[in-house]
Formats: structure tokens, C-alpha cells, sequence
């Protein structure tokens, strides 16, 4: 079986960080792993408190995967301050780790804030250049690329820009209110759109963090760039049908996943 790691924040409700990219590595066919950033107090409505582990601690948790059961791909999620990143690059580099996803995690979709201001720099500089592809949404990439984003030529310009000074391939997902669901991927001087329709379903929290976490699976898997994300939109595309609704007051869970990332009816106790 294949390998991937996720290096990233917790999620107690389940539904974002650490947890989901478990989660979705595990439905995308590959044995998942986890080097945690951050015990972070949050759950679909917001984040109420962040506390970091230690630059030290987190090297000792890469370590001990890398030496055990190397990862065929790595994900990389939440990182709020710069010796956290600053070691995560140093262990990757070290380890010669290979398809690597960096999902630039700086707000949350509650709209908490994520990241320290002076980590952004580090981020950009440290981290996007070991990517074998960045996937930012509409407000990252704006940060990242300095440019306001207001249509699909902005994202186009945005991406080729953050490819260009960077050097990786970037998949700017276009799910906040530009061109329906529709993600525009640039590498190598080419760009390629991937066409999706959106889903209205409110229960978004953790989106962002199970795509990247399913192309990072299918890039261990030894898919292509190109078929990584597609196959990682149709899964994140079955998740969202399903409208599974667990919040207060709801009935006995009604559908679970299924190894091949649909949902399949469970019958209730």
C-alpha cells in the first residue's frame, strides 16, 4: 500500500485539519500518517484557540515517520509561525520527500485567521518552492500573487504569477464565488482548467483541506498531476452531494463513505 503524510493543525469536530486529511487520504486508498503543527480548539463555526507545538517536537514527529515508513507523497496544511515552517523544510529537504501538496492555509472558512503575519514570507519562501503543486483559494492566492482576483483571466494571471517566482505548480480553486466550481491549474508555462459545478451545500468546513489531501493520496498512488486533481474534484464532488447534515438535534447518521470515496446508505441501528 501506498503512503502519505499530513503535516498540519487538528480539527476536534472532525471535519478540517489533521482529522479530514485522514480521512480522505484513507478513502483515496493510501495508509495515512500525521505530523501535527497545532492542538487548535475549533469546530465548523470557529476557531476559539490555537496552541503550537514546539519547532523540536514537530521535527521528532517527521523523523519518526520518515525513519519507519517513509511517505510516498506529503501534504502540508496549517503552519502559523516560521520556525514551525522553517522546520518542516529543513526535515523534508533532508529526507528528499517527494510529492509534496502545500494547501497555504491562512483563514479559515469560519474567517478566522490562521497564520502570523511574518509567517507568510516564510511560507512563500520556504515551503512553495519544495511543492509539487500549491493549491490556494481565491483570497490566498491574492496574497500570495499581490494581485487583486476578480475573474477567470485574474486567477490565470494569479497562478502563472505564484508558478513563475516560486516554482511549482499551482491550482487555484475558484470556489469563492468565481466561475462556479471551476479550479485553473498552471505549471511548466501551460494552464488547464477543471470544470466542476457547485454544490449548495452550507456544510463547506474542511474543503479545502480534503482536496489537497486526495491529490496528495493520488499523487502517491503514482497518478499524474492532471489525474490526481481530477479524480480528487469527483471525490470532494461525492462528499458534497451527499448533504450529510450532522449538526445539533440530527437524526442517527444515515451514510457513510465507502472505499471508493461514494456514499453508500447504512443501515440505522
Amino acid at each position: 500500500m501506498r503512503t502519505a503524510l499530513s503535516i498540519a493543525g487538528t480539527d476536534p469536530s472532525g471535519g478540517a485539519g489533521i482529522q479530514a486529511d485522514l480521512k480522505a487520504m484513507t478513502m483515496n486508498g493510501v495508509y495515512a500518517m500525521s505530523a501535527i503543527t497545532a492542538l487548535v480548539a475549533q469546530n465548523t463555526m470557529g476557531v476559539r484557540k490555537i496552541v503550537e507545538v514546539t519547532p523540536e517536537f514537530l521535527g521528532q514527529q517527521i523523523d519518526a515517520v520518515f525513519e519507519d515508513i517513509p511517505p510516498d507523497a506529503v501534504k502540508i496544511g496549517m503552519v502559523a509561525s516560521c520556525g514551525l515552517i522553517e522546520t518542516i523544510a529543513e526535515r523534508l529537504r533532508f529526507y528528499e520527500a517527494r510529492n509534496i501538496v502545500v494547501d497555504p492555509v491562512m483563514v479559515a472558512t469560519s474567517g478566522d485567521r490562521l497564520i502570523c503575519e511574518e509567517a507568510v514570507d516564510t511560507l512563500k519562501n520556504r515551503l512553495l518552492p519544495l511543492a509539487a503543486v500549491a493549491t490556494p483559494n481565491i483570497p490566498e492566492a491574492e496574497i500570495l500573487s499581490g494581485m487583486a482576483i476578480r475573474g477567470r483571466e485574474d486567477m490565470e494571471a494569479a497562478a502563472r504569477r505564484i508558478s513563475d517566482v516560486y516554482g511549482c505548480a499551482v491550482l487555484l480553486k475558484g470556489g469563492h464565488n468565481i466561475d462556479d466550481a471551476n479550479d485553473y491549474l498552471y505549471r511548466a508555462g501551460a494552464g488547464q482548467w477543471f470544470y466542476g459545478t457547485r454544490i449548495h451545500n452550507p456544510n463547506t468546513h474542511g474543503t479545502g483541506c480534503t482536496l489537497s489531501s486526495a491529490i496528495a493520496a493520488n499523487l502517491a498512488k503514482g497518478f499524474d498531476l492532471p489525474t490526481a486533481i481530477g479524480r480528487s474534484k469527483d471525490y470532494l464532488s461525492g462528499a458534497l452531494g451527499a448533504m450529510l447534515d450532522l449538526g445539533k438535534g440530527r437524526g442517527p447518521l444515515e451514510h457513510n463513505f465507502n472505499l471508493t470515496g461514494e456514499f453508500a446508505q447504512e443501515a440505522k441501528q
